[in-house]
């Protein structure tokens, strides 16, 4: 009689409302197996579990990933992956990571640095264990329970925040600060150039559906929603502070007639261009409507889309 090596889950969780969203994936690629290069609308961790993956990125250009070696790609970057034999790993895709001790990572944060030459990260026994835990259960059944799931992703941040040395950790999580950093300049540089959320897009070198999820991931709100929200911005400062001419104002921020300006304001300030101005150089302070027209703001959004 064999003695059984591995614990079966006696609970099918196909239907559960519970079911993994796909966060923390188990990759199994054959030899030749290759994603060609694409910007990662979240941030990436990658743990090599088997075989031979290369991988093609500013950080790591023509780098062979080896069993326990691991890396993180940031958001906005781009990533090419090539099976050169049959490979295994768990991938690990997040926004925010959900973390135990707020005050470690932010540690790191600090600390880290741009290091001279980016090598993977290798696996200690901790953290080693855990991966093969989590692919043996990915193994079990497809259908993984999300909430689990969830403990064991702060088992994994718990782990690479606390069981490494402060400077190696510093300089694997470095990438997260400085995308960041370049896409939000990248944003505030450029959101009064454009017309329209393909036009950004464009300009970004992404498609219009990659940078729709990249700027909501970092934003937390539609990227259109965010462009109005600054286009209002603008026109109130220019109407309030400026002498600049009503149809000047009107063309800047891209409407093809002033009555769809005029319409414009009504419904983000309460009254014409002209009247805000008579206003707002009589005294008075005007603001944003803050509760908008639903059926206004899809109107908007859609112009934006």
């Amino acid at each position: 009689m064999t003695k059984d090596t591995l614990c079966t889950r006696q609970v099918d969780c196909t239907l559960c409302p519970k079911n993994s969203n796909g966060t923390l994936v188990l990759r199994q690629h054959p030899q030749g197996q290759h994603f060609s290069a694409e910007k990662c609308t979240q941030n990436c961790m990658i743990f090599m579990l088997k075989g031979e993956l290369l991988i093609n990125s500013n950080e790591y250009p023509g780098t062979t990933l080896l069993s326990r070696q691991c890396v993180l790609q940031a958001i906005g970057s781009k990533m090419e992956l090539l099976a050169l034999t049959e490979v295994e790993y768990i991938a690990y895709w997040f926004t925010e990571l959900p973390l135990l001790c707020e005050d470690r990572y932010k540690e790191i944060l600090e600390r880290s640095e741009a290091p001279l030459i980016y090598t993977p990260l290798l696996a200690n026994a901790k953290l080693e264990r855990l991966l093969h835990d989590i692919a043996d259960y990915f193994k079990e059944q497809p259908s993984a329970c999300g909430k689990y799931l969830d403990i064991k992703r702060q088992e994994l941040v718990y782990i690479l925040t606390c069981y490494y040395p402060l400077r190696q950790i510093s300089t694997f999580f470095y990438p997260i600060s400085t995308y960041t950093e370049s896409f939000h300049y990248f944003i505030m540089q450029n959101y009064d150039k454009v017309k329209n959320v393909e036009e950004f897009a464009h300009l970004g070198g992404y498609t219009t559906t990659t940078f729709r999820r990249l700027f909501k991931n970092m934003y937390n709100v539609p990227v259109y929603e965010w462009i109005l929200d600054k286009k209002r911005e603008g026109i109130l400062n220019d109407l309030q502070f400026t002498k600049q001419r009503i149809s000047v104002i009107s063309a800047r921020y891209g409407f093809d007639s002033l009555s769809h300006f005029a319409h414009f304001c009504k419904d983000s300030f309460g009254d014409t261009p002209r009247s805000l101005r008579k206003r707002a150089a009589s005294g008075e302070k005007i603001t944003i409507i803050k509760e908008k027209n639903d059926d206004s703001a899809r109107e908007q959004g859609d112009e934006e889309g």
